[in-house]
């Protein structure tokens, strides 16, 4: 099978809620419906009831503008509505109403673009995605099944989310592998948090539908799935199925296929509709609306700073590595944290090394994950609803990063560089303020033995002592030095953690060269 004739393109249809907004897209009622009752979120309007009138949110057009400037899209001077007509039990009005390019009116943005980052190219910067559109769109309700989607016997429907503000993000298929569309949701995550326009956190708040083709097949697209690393997964599985079927002779049919992340295999679930079939037309009770340029420089001009901007000013500002800048900014609550701690301890560079080292191991070894994302409800903690949510981690850092404060961070980083303790025992000490919540200064008080040990006659003792016991790696030593590494790890063990590291390594050093010269 030739390159071109195996070829992967991947496309992807995200739709991120609104959720900075206080009520859905055309009614007052409130947008956030998360923990609520099921269908008490409701009015006539987002019921589609007859004689009701949408009123559109124009916050909620000012914040699909800003995520279309970010992502470098063109912004169109005159924006319609039109009615999306289709039968689905979760669409109380029988259409959705979203926007679509036709009779010179258009989506928010268009013809946008994402660069993805590549270390190994010069200029760190790697594939350019583009961007087809950009549209504000209602989002549908609920469905809600009893166990998984393939093998409940009903579904329940909730329209508490009927009608809350979706934009959707529709990409050219430049995507080539699995890994690449994960590098776009997070980065696109990024933006999201720091125009402070989306929770990607939120249960729902953002999910993606992947189009996947090989060799010019034909395109089947994968619906349900529940976060950013399941994305992943069901591509990775789609193109190994497409390609078995390739190579037995079988035809890959268009359709759309679910996503069961139980048995991480996609499933069939119906024949995939052309735009055709949707039968567009224009809402008739929503007037376009212009955006002057006048409306366009307000709303630019209004825009928090964006990631790439904020790494470069990290770079630029607190001499940090580049890797580090963008590990720091990949999360904006992390960002945050690190420019608020500097405000109690200016070393940016120490700040930075225990946030990025140690704070966010620690979170990524046991924060679990960002939510169930299994959609219980209140009635029935077992039925699972057919949204799905994705994470820019999938990481829960809320219940730790509420016990930590930047003072915690500052007063953690002035402790080592001052050589009150030494890097193992505030490792110690980390693990102890994340638990309990308590400040640095506080848990070395209740602490016996806490003041690091620097007095070169008392470790020299110690090693002495290590170095008696541990004949057999002293030997080793004295032909290859990376054996002082398990010297100095007993020697730490021997001291409770309490021995400086720099001058321990020293004293074995000085003992090692006497010995080896004495042979």
């Amino acid at each position: 099978m030739t390159q071109s004739a195996d070829k992967v393109m991947i496309g992807l249809e995200i739709h991120c809620q609104l959720t900075a907004l206080k009520s859905k897209l055309f009614c007052p009622c409130p947008a956030d419906y998360r923990g609520k009752e099921p269908n008490v979120n409701v009015c006539p309007i987002c019921l589609g009831m007859p004689g009701t009138l949408p009123l559109l949110n124009r916050r909620a057009v000012e914040y699909a503008v800003m995520l279309a400037f970010a992502l470098n899209c063109k912004i169109a001077s005159r924006i319609a509505f039109y009615r999306k007509n289709y039968f689905y039990p979760d669409l109380p009005k029988n259409f959705q109403i979203t926007q679509y390019n036709a009779y010179e009116q258009a989506s928010v943005g268009a013809d946008g673009y994402m660069e993805l980052d590549d270390p190994s190219s010069s200029d760190g910067i790697g594939k350019v995605i583009r961007i087809r559109r950009i549209q504000l769109e209602e989002d549908p309700g609920r469905l809600v099944y009893d166990g998984s989607i393939g093998t409940s016997n009903y579904a329940l429907v909730d329209y508490n989310r009927a009608g809350v503000a979706l934009v959707e993000i529709v990409t050219e298929p430049d995507f080539n592998a699995p890994n690449e569309v994960r590098l776009f949701l997070n980065r696109l995550a990024s933006i999201l948090e720091h125009l402070g326009i989306c929770n990607p956190a939120l249960d729902g708040a953002v999910r993606c539908d992947a189009n996947v083709s090989i060799g010019g097949h034909a395109r089947v697209e994968i619906k349900n799935i529940n976060s950013f690393r399941d994305v992943e997964r069901a591509i990775a599985f789609e193109i190994a199925r497409q390609r078995s079927l390739t190579a037995r002779g079988i035809e890959v049919r268009s359709e759309t296929r679910h996503w069961d992340d139980a048995r991480r295999i996609t499933v069939q679930a119906r024949v995939k509709e052309e735009e055709e079939d949707y039968r567009y037309f224009p809402e008739p009770d929503i007037p376009s609306m212009v955006l002057s340029s006048s409306d366009l420089d307000a709303i630019r001009a209004g825009m928090p700073e964006l990631p790439h901007a904020r790494i470069e000013r990290f770079v630029r500002v607190y001499a940090l590595a580049r890797d580090t800048a963008k590990i720091l900014v990949g999360e904006k609550y992390i960002a945050d944290l690190f420019e608020e701690s500097i405000k109690y301890y200016g070393n940016a560079r120490s700040i930075a090394n225990w946030i990025v080292t140690d704070l966010k191991g620690y979170l990524e070894r046991y924060g679990g994950s960002n939510s169930s994302n299994d959609g219980s409800n209140n009635n029935n903690s077992s039925r699972k609803s057919s949204d799905g949510s994705d994470n820019s981690s999938n990481v829960n850092y809320a219940g730790i990063l509420t016990r930590i404060t930047p003072k915690h961070i500052a007063e953690l980083a002035v402790l080592v560089d001052s050589g009150k303790i030494n890097r193992t025992m505030a490792k110690q000490i980390m693990q102890k303020m994340i638990s309990t919540g308590m400040l640095p200064s506080t848990i070395i008080q209740g602490m016996d033995d806490v003041d690091m040990l620097s007095n070169r006659d008392e470790l020299a003792g110690i090693v002495d002592r290590v170095m008696e016991e541990e004949r057999k790696a002293v030997m080793d030593a004295i032909s290859n030095e990376k054996t002082l590494n398990y010297l100095l790890g007993k020697v730490m063990k021997y001291s409770k953690g309490r021995a400086d590291p720099k001058l321990v390594l020293s004293i074995l050093k000085e003992r090692i060269v006497n010995l080896r010269s004495n042979q």
